[in-house]
C-alpha cells in the first residue's frame, strides 16, 4: 500500500478510486513486467485495505483480481516418457515414476498409496481420500505387476508403498521433486516446467489419443467436474493430426 501512495504523491488515500488501482496494476505491469502474483498480492492487500482499514462503500475489491492466465499443461510425448524410464537405474525411482504415468495419480495419492490398495487381480490401484476426500480405482498397468512384486522383495516396505528412510512412513514430496527434476534434466528438458504432474498429465492425454473416452478420464483421473477434464481435448493430437487446413483443401483440389 506504501508503494500505491507513494504512486499517488498528491492523492489522500480515503479518495484514491478503484480506477486509481487498476491504473497501478497495469503500470507496474507494463513498467517491472511483474507477473499475475504480484499483481494479486496488490489486489488483496487492496482488498483489505478497502475492507478494513479504511472502508470504502465505492470501491469493490474484487474488480482488482487480475484475470488468470490460461496455460495448457506441459506433456511427455510417449518417446520421451520412454527415454525418461531408460535412464532411470534405481528401481524404487523407475517404479514410482511409472506409476506416475501408468495410474495418472497424484503426488500425494502417490505417496499415501498402501499395500492394502493395490489388488494385483483386477489391475486397479484404490486411491483412498483423494482430492476432494473422495475414494476411487485407478489403472495399475497389467506390465507394472511382475516389476511391482519385485519392488516389494528388493524394499520390504511395511505400509506405505513407498517409504522413506523412515519405515511406515511416506516418502516425502521434496525427495520424489528432487528425483523427479534430475532425471528431466538428464533427458534434456530442465528448466521447462516438466514435473511429476506433467506426468500424469501425459497419462491423461494419451489415453484420449488412444480413444479413451473423457468421462472415464474424469473418473482414473479423479476430477470432480468434466470441465477440468476437458482441458486435454486441447493437448490431443490424433485428431489434430488428421485435420486439413482449408487452405491445404483448396490447393489439393486445383487440377
Amino acid at each position: 500500500m506504501r508503494f500505491i501512495f507513494a504512486h499517488y504523491p498528491d492523492v489522500h488515500p480515503a479518495s484514491l478510486t478503484s480506477k486509481d488501482i487498476i491504473s497501478y496494476i497495469n503500470h507496474i505491469v507494463k513498467v517491472y513486467e511483474v507477473g499475475r502474483e504480484k499483481c494479486h498480492q496488490v489486489a488483496q492487500s487492496c482488498s483489505f485495505f478497502f475492507k478494513h482499514v479504511m472502508p470504502s462503500p465505492f470501491i469493490v475489491p474484487s474488480q482488482f483480481y487480475p484475470r488468470k492466465e490460461y496455460k495448457l499443461p506441459k506433456v511427455f510425448s510417449e518417446e520421451q516418457v520412454q527415454k525418461l524410464l531408460d535412464v532411470i537405474i534405481n528401481p524404487k525411482h523407475r517404479m514410482m515414476i511409472s506409476l506416475f504415468y501408468g495410474s495418472g495419480v497424484r503426488m500425494n495419492e502417490l505417496r499415501n498409496i498402501k499395500l492394502c490398495d493395490i489388488d494385483g487381480k483386477s489391475f486397479q490401484i484404490k486411491v483412498v481420500a483423494g482430492k476432494g476426500k473422495r475414494d476411487r480405482f485407478t489403472i495399475l498397468p497389467k506390465h507394472l505387476l511382475e516389476p511391482l512384486r519385485d519392488y516389494y522383495k528388493h524394499d520390504r516396505p511395511k505400509v506405505y508403498l513407498f517409504e522413506g528412510q523412515t519405515k511406515g512412513k511416506p516418502m516425502h514430496e521434496r525427495s520424489i521433486q528432487h528425483f523427479v527434476q534430475r532425471y528431466v534434466k538428464m533427458i534434456g528438458l530442465e528448466g521447462q516446467d516438466y514435473s511429476a504432474h506433467t506426468l500424469r498429465h501425459s497419462f491423461a492425454t494419451h489415453l484420449l489419443d488412444a480413444g479413451t473416452d473423457i468421462h472415464t478420464i474424469k473418473e482414473l483421473l479423479g476430477h470432480s467436474k468434466l470441465e477440468t477434464t476437458m482441458v486435454y481435448l486441447h493437448l490431443q493430437q490424433s485428431k489434430r493430426a488428421s485435420l486439413v487446413s482449408p487452405f491445404d483443401a483448396i490447393i489439393n483440389r486445383k487440377p
